[in-house]
């Protein structure tokens, strides 16, 4: 078949956006009228038909269709700038597509069990409709503007999501925190994006990519009056909004509290949307971020530092969604690790496979919270597995997914990663590409460690909770409705099928997903690793062609998913994990005192952890220190500006002209008689000068 008969048509990309919006829009606007169910149908519907034509988009560039990129509607035009509405349909974007419709798709379908008895039932499920048309309009865009208002309704949708339970004072501290920590990262983002504009006079991606080579050396001055490199300049500034965005040190303080949200959102933000969203924007700049050395290893240095410590933050947390949200903290900085390394597609890649495992984890983590009645501590936990054996499996299976055990779906990925980080280590030696190596690669043995430890708190063990009387929708860890309390030993259960069903339909990619699409991705060979004439998955779009230097050095010693996966049982990576899982086993199953003993021995390390290195501090107390500031420029503001120019100026002067106006009225007749013929005079010149 041809590319013409697999041509990609306007309208379905049309309807894939607009099909959440509409569900969005029924069920915030008509909730009330349609209800419970017609809220949860019509979005459900709306992410359904967006899911299925995304995959029959992805079909059709998978069978030769070319790619799309043209404008759908301009907003405005000023001089040769133009804004418009456009689509750049790739195989990097349809694949991106489907992660989102389909993880989204099954984040609706487990809220209908998970927010059941919520009254905001209605609010919520126009909210994550709303998510996901927000994020399909930033990844399907073909110009910064476009990506810019996707970019910004992601957030406010997130905003109003983790400060969804709107009572408490912790959400709203964490929705708050997110907002003002991502206005940071959006800060620069938007001069990266102005730079753009002033350099290339557009805001269209193959225009910008088709001159990318004309920055190679350009310079330009700034503040300080040094000459600073454009191409490094632009980069940086747009990868600090991805680092608010991806939650990449130090602007990750917000991830971990947005758990304060509903698991559903938690699952959607962590796996799917919104913290990918700036891991895809550098793999889809990448040929600007080709032509910036310097902005490439800062890029390699966040990651990697986000990557390792980050993790170790998640071994000493005991609330099960936190030590979920940490591990997404060292995935994206996996991911990162990648973009600086240049292996766009690999971090692409992990990308995609990561949003299965994670929403898997995360909804596990939710179904354990249903089952243990809205109890979110792992210390009041253990022996769930014979109470709720789907969720306990399906969390085994997402575990060893993200741990990177061979053939499961983030070996391919992550191992990928950390070999490519060795590559450029070692074809590009210097101290931060070692460093970059080494973080990867020990970050195995700590996310091991955490996942192992979860496993068993939760799942092994005694049974805890038997013991435990706690004081559930009270304390921070209640992930639920405050009038949800329960006094007295719980007994936990297996969640409905609207909760498991998605956990199952979850874990089968997170086994099999990377199996079949490592060859197609990252090789351009089929599944099973032959017929390598195939072009790259992250191929070209015409001029914006996706660099990956590593990957293609790496191609030779490509020999299939099998080779790939039985290598992997003696290859550095793994053996790490297996000494994390080991060391977990013998903690907190076989020697459960050990745990306390450890923590005495280690109390220093285990303080800077749970204090989070000081960095939640660090913001708060910068936060207020700009509050404090701006409050005392604004009394500064009130007294010389407000009070003295605006209210005591405008007196001043109301007195001062009163005072001449008091003057001209003088109370003789004439005088009135006077200035009347004066001002006719006046008058009938001016009559006379225009019109006569």
């Amino acid at each position: 078949m041809t590319g013409a008969e697999h041509a990609i048509s306007k309208s379905i990309l049309l309807a894939i956006v607009l099909a959440p919006l509409i569900g969005a829009i029924l069920a915030g606007l008509f909730g009330r009228r349609i209800g419970r169910a017609g809220a949860h149908s019509v979005t459900i519907l709306g992410v359904a038909v967006s899911c299925a034509l995304s995959c029959y988009v992805l079909w059709q560039l998978l069978q030769g269709a070319a790619p799309f990129n043209e404008n759908v509607y301009t907003w405005f035009q000023v001089g040769s700038v133009e804004a418009h509405v456009g689509f750049m349909i790739d195989k990097l974007t349809a694949m991106m597509m489907v992660v989102v419709t389909f993880v989204s798709l099954l984040v609706h379908i487990y809220t209908i069990g998970y927010m059941a008895d919520d009254d905001g039932y209605q609010r919520f499920f126009s909210y994550i409709s709303l998510f996901t048309f927000s994020m399909l309009m930033l990844v399907m865009s073909n110009n910064f503007l476009q990506l810019f208002f996707g970019w910004e309704a992601v957030g406010l949708v997130s905003y109003l999501l983790i400060g969804f339970w709107f009572k408490r004072p912790t959400a709203i501290f964490a929705n708050l925190k997110a907002f003002l920590v991502n206005r940071v990262g959006d800060f620069g983002f938007l001069l990266g994006i102005a730079a753009l504009l002033y350099y290339f006079n557009t805001l269209d991606y193959a225009t910008i990519f088709a001159n990318a080579p004309l920055m190679a050396g350009a310079q330009m001055t700034l503040m300080d009056g040094h000459p600073w490199s454009v191409a490094t300049v632009i980069c940086i500034c747009l990868f600090i909004g991805a680092m608010g965005k991806s939650a990449q040190v130090p602007l990750h303080v917000w991830l971990p509290d947005s758990m304060e949200g509903p698991t559903p959102i938690s699952a959607l933000i962590h796996a799917a949307t919104m913290v990918t969203a700036g891991i895809f924007m550098v793999a889809r700049m990448s040929p600007l971020f080709e032509m910036s050395e310097t902005a490439l290893n800062f890029v390699l240095f966040i990651g990697a530092t986000t990557a390792f410590f980050t993790g170790l933050i998640g071994i000493v947390q005991n609330d099960i969604k936190r030590v979920v949200a940490y591990s997404t903290l060292s995935q994206l900085g996996y991911m990162t690790v990648a973009l600086g390394v240049s292996a766009y597609s690999a971090a692409v890649y992990h990308l995609m496979t990561h949003a299965f495992f994670k929403a898997l984890l995360f909804l596990a983590a939710g179904s354990v919270i249903i089952g243990m009645h809205h109890e979110q501590d792992m210390r009041k936990m253990g022996g769930l597995r014979k109470y709720m054996p789907v969720t306990f499996w399906t969390s085994v299976i997402g575990t060893l997914a993200l741990v990177g055990t061979p053939f499961f779906s983030g070996f391919y990925s992550k191992d990928t990663i950390i070999e490519a980080a060795a590559a450029h280590a070692h074809e590009a030696p210097s101290w931060i590409a070692t460093y970059g190596y080494w973080a990867v690669l020990l970050g195995a043995f700590v996310t091991s460690f955490y996942s192992f430890r979860l496993l068993y708190m939760t799942f092994f063990g005694k049974e805890r909770f038997r013991d435990a009387h706690a004081d559930h929708g009270h304390g921070h860890h209640a992930d639920a409705h405050d009038d949800h309390g329960h006094h007295g030993p719980v007994e936990p259960h297996e969640s409905p099928w609207v909760v498991t069903l998605p956990l199952i339909l979850l874990a089968i990619p997170s086994v099999i997903v990377g199996y079949f699409t490592v060859g197609p991705m990252l090789f351009g060979t089929d599944w099973t690793g032959h017929h390598a004439q195939l072009p790259y998955f992250l191929g070209s779009i015409d001029v914006a062609e996706i660099r990956d230097t590593v990957l293609k050095v790496k191609e030779e010693h490509w020999h299939g998913p099998n080779t790939m996966g039985w290598h992997g049982f003696y290859a550095p990576p793994f053996l790490l994990v297996l000494a994390g899982f080991i060391l977990a086993t013998i903690m907190y199953w076989w020697k459960p005192d050990l745990p306390a003993k450890a923590a005495r021995i280690f109390a220093l390390p285990k303080r800077i952890l749970e204090d989070k290195y000081g960095m939640d501090a660090l913001w708060i107390k910068g936060f207020a220190a700009g509050g404090v500031l701006l409050g005392r420029l604004s009394r500064k503001n009130d007294e010389k500006v407000i009070d003295g120019a605006f209210v005591n100026g405008s007196a001043k002067l109301v007195d001062f002209g009163a005072n001449l106006l008091r003057r001209t009225q003088s109370g003789y007749l004439y005088h009135y008689a006077f200035a009347m013929i004066l001002g006719l005079i006046v008058a009938l010149g001016v009559v006379i000068k225009f019109w006569l």
